[in-house]
């Protein structure tokens, strides 16, 4: 039995005896399409999507979710046989339960319906564009955060704007509609771990929008509105064995449900175009100032996580719980969000949650896999480690750790870890990434031609000698005597200050 409409009445309590799966008891018909969101994954299906639904369960049915895949149709062939309903599974080591989910009521692919997109998006009913695109999504300069013009979605956007490819070329287009019809704008609504989401987005788009039509950027810059957001919830990815369990569990097949953890976090500006869910009452945060909670995830939660997807993959473990049960990776990580990531915030309680952090990554029951948190590297340095080395720098403070952290990605980019085990390089600059890594044996060298990229790096960090021999030092030792020692050896270095 495959679940859909039909089905989900006669859903019996799941199979292994345990509680009874959550499901919708709206009348899902009666649904408006209020949101249409970009980038129809399983972490917003297991995050911003259920917050959603218990707004509409709450009694409030104009925020049906319209979903979009921007490039493949593998999300909307699994869920549209099942009218869009899917399984949320919450897994931590007390067991799990199951939770319906049944906001999302279409399925879109971009690249086959451009037009039903934009046709969404330019519905009257539709206030909310919300996105996760991931960072590669915005087709900008991570290191700049400056719209990149010269990204073939960009040109073919700019030629054909009528068929957009790029999420910003569909929210520029979708908004040109909007005006031209005499609607309000929606609100733009990133929910990607990019510094000041919503500003950044903004500042693509009106980047792209003024190429296209200086009135209607100008237009979108008195009336748009970008909040931003900060969410917070790991969501590894499904497997087949996931999908046999819930099939049992549920009492129906489910071909694409989405595995999670308990904890979920959404922080979000009340800036605003038109109305808005409830979310604060599905237990979302609503503040006038995002920036000391999003700092905070993007650094310790990203950061951390980031450091351990390369040090582990390098050191041959799989999942984020096995890296973490590791003793020398487990106090690394504490000691570079205490020492070195927690002086450069601001948020309360972060000794709090750094101690959640590290609870949620012991978490056995979710299997993270480290290659899932290491692709697209790249786009995530910039954000996640980065920022915080730039920060430390310049207060003359200690950086040794996270530096030794983006010297374990550069050993990453060899494509091999220490027992000789190949593994792809995911990421939009792998091919140039890989050559850098490879081009010499020598750490110096290969340092050297890393920091010539500047889409990651900038132009400051390869100028900072102390960064650059730092990093130099890490990758010179990983290389010698492997990132355990190396790691090890960290403390010393910065003890004895010859960093």
């Amino acid at each position: 039995m495959r679940l859909s409409n039909t089905t989900l009445a006669s859903l019996a309590e799941h199979s292994a005896g345990l509680q009874a799966p959550s499901m919708p008891h709206y009348a899902r018909q009666l649904l408006s399409p209020g949101i249409v969101h970009l980038g129809l994954g399983a972490f917003h299906r297991a995050h911003a999507a259920v917050y959603t639904d218990q707004a509409i369960a709450a009694g409030d049915t104009r925020w049906g979710i319209v979903g979009v895949s921007l490039r493949q149709a593998d999300t909307r062939d699994a869920l549209a046989p099942q009218d869009n309903l899917y399984t949320v599974v919450v897994r931590d080591a007390g067991g799990e339960r199951l939770q319906v989910v049944g906001a999302l009521i279409a399925s879109l692919v971009a690249p086959e319906h451009p037009q039903a997109v934009l046709a969404a998006m330019a519905d009257p009913r539709c206030h909310v564009v919300s996105l996760t695109v991931t960072e590669k999504g915005y087709c900008h300069d991570p290191a700049t955060r400056a719209l990149n013009f010269a990204h073939p979605d960009m040109l073919h956007d700019l030629a054909q704007p009528e068929a957009p490819r790029s999420a910003i070329g569909f929210i520029v287009r979708a908004l040109a509609l909007r005006q031209q019809a005499g609607l309000p704008p929606f609100t733009v609504l990133s929910c990607d771990n990019l510094p000041s989401n919503g500003l950044t987005t903004r500042g693509l788009v009106l980047a792209f929008a003024a190429r296209v039509d200086a009135a209607l950027a100008h237009w979108i810059d008195v009336h748009g509105a970008f909040p931003n957001a900060m969410v917070d919830r790991i969501v590894p990815k499904t497997t087949d064995a996931d999908r046999a369990s819930v099939a049992l569990a549920l009492g129906a097949e489910d071909a694409w449900p989405v595995m999670t953890e308990p904890f979920s976090q959404w922080v979000i500006e009340e800036r605003f175009a038109g109305p808005r869910p409830r979310w604060e009452d599905a237990g979302a945060t609503i503040v006038a100032e995002v920036e000391p909670y999003e700092k905070a995830k993007l650094r310790m939660l990203n950061g951390t996580h980031s450091s351990l997807a390369y040090l582990g993959a390098l050191m041959g473990y799989a999942t984020v719980d096995a890296a973490i049960a590791d003793a020398r990776l487990a106090d690394f990580i504490a000691a570079m969000m205490a020492e070195e990531i927690e002086p450069t915030l601001t948020r309360p309680g972060l000794a709090e949650y750094r101690a959640i952090l590290l609870a949620r990554y012991r978490n056995p029951a979710l299997k993270h896999q480290l290659q899932q948190i290491a692709i697209d590297g790249s786009q995530k340095l910039p954000q996640r480690l980065l920022g915080t080395i730039r920060d430390r720098l310049q207060a003359g403070a200690s950086c040794s750790r996270l530096c030794f952290t983006v010297a374990a990605w550069c050993r990453y980019l060899a494509g091999k870890d220490e027992a000789g085990m190949a593994y792809p390089i995911a990421d939009p600059l792998a091919d140039v990434l890989h050559a850098a890594a490879s081009r010499s044996p020598d750490p110096t060298n290969q340092v050297a031609a890393l920091l010539a990229v500047r889409a990651v790096f900038g132009d400051d960090l390869p100028r900072d000698a102390r960064f650059v021999a730092t990093l130099t030092r890490h990758l010179t030792n990983i290389e010698r005597h492997g990132v355990a020692a190396a790691m090890a050896a960290v403390a010393t270095f910065r003890q004895e200050g010859t960093e």
